[in-house]
């Protein structure tokens, strides 16, 4: 329960200065979280990141003033953070579907975004399947990209990486190399552990025992307790409705606590497409 009231801070903190220019890194900081640890918790709870959280949320507000005070346009647009009038009409019609000067004069329907209050609810009806995991640590080689946290970077380059190595022979490559416990290609993501860090590091790869490979950089995992999760359907729908239930239903109610080193995801071979497919979801506790 305590992650989930320190991310309700966060969310206080967002609105209580909603008008000023947060950053994402003082956000996670008032739930006491690592940036990427934060915003990926924060997306697979709410099926939104936190930069269109808080765009709906002064749109929103933006209308209410809109509506409620004679304020005028432009003076609105600078005190919800746009350059321009044209700027922010463009995004308030975006949401809204009509414009500020239709609002002004009576015409259409506004779309409101509430707060955001988390709240603890009974599930579980749909079983989870995991199990917990002691390793050593152990080695991983494959390709690494850096992704920036700013604008939600991350969470549209990712995808394109992984279309990337799917078809440029990478991942046939790494599953000639994989001779560890874990039989799969991996999604690593690495944070840093850092609180203030403003990227991180995403690797596709695998566990690797042996000399380092030419072409290929290497990775150090550390020795952890794991909860294992498994994962039952096609890509990609299956992997997030679990990482959902993981953050939304099992940590709640545990016992355990996220550390905050990589976590993986592991895709055996088979095909992603296939209604039964089997992938795993590696996340780091204690």
């Amino acid at each position: 329960m305590a992650w989930l009231e320190s991310l309700q801070k966060a969310i206080d903190y967002m609105e209580e200065n909603m008008l000023e220019d947060v950053s994402i890194e003082n956000i996670a900081y008032h739930a006491n979280a690592s940036t990427f640890h934060f915003q990926r918790t924060f997306s697979i709870l709410t099926d939104i990141s936190v930069g269109e959280y808080l765009r709906r949320r002064r749109l929103t507000l933006a209308a209410e003033e809109l509506i409620r005070t004679d304020t005028r346009i432009i003076d609105l647009a600078f005190k919800y953070g746009y350059e321009t009038p044209e700027a922010f009409s463009k995004a308030f019609r975006k949401q809204h579907g009509v414009t500020p000067s239709d609002v002004r004069k009576g015409n259409g329907r506004l779309q409101s975004y509430n707060r955001l209050v988390i709240q603890m609810k009974l599930k579980g009806a749909e079983p989870m399947k995991y199990r917990i995991v002691e390793r050593d640590g152990f080695k991983v080689v494959g390709v690494k990209r850096e992704f920036s946290l700013e604008q939600d970077a991350n969470l549209v380059g990712i995808p394109k990486m992984w279309d990337e190595v799917n078809s440029n022979g990478t991942c046939d490559s790494l599953i000639e190399l994989m001779n560890g416990e874990i039989r799969g290609v991996l999604g690593v993501c690495d944070d840093h552990s850092t609180q203030s860090a403003k990227t991180i590091d995403y690797w596709v790869a695998v566990e690797h025992e042996g000399e380092e490979v030419d072409g290929f950089l290497s990775l150090e995992i550390p020795a952890s307790t794991w909860a294992v999760f498994e994962v039952h359907g096609a890509m990609p729908e299956a992997m997030p409705k679990v990482w959902k239930q993981i953050f939304s239903e099992w940590f709640p109610s545990s016992g355990y606590q996220y550390v905050e080193t990589a976590e993986l995801e592991v895709y055996p071979g088979g095909n992603p497409s296939d209604p039964n497919y089997y992938s795993e979801i590696w996340i780091p506790v204690n």
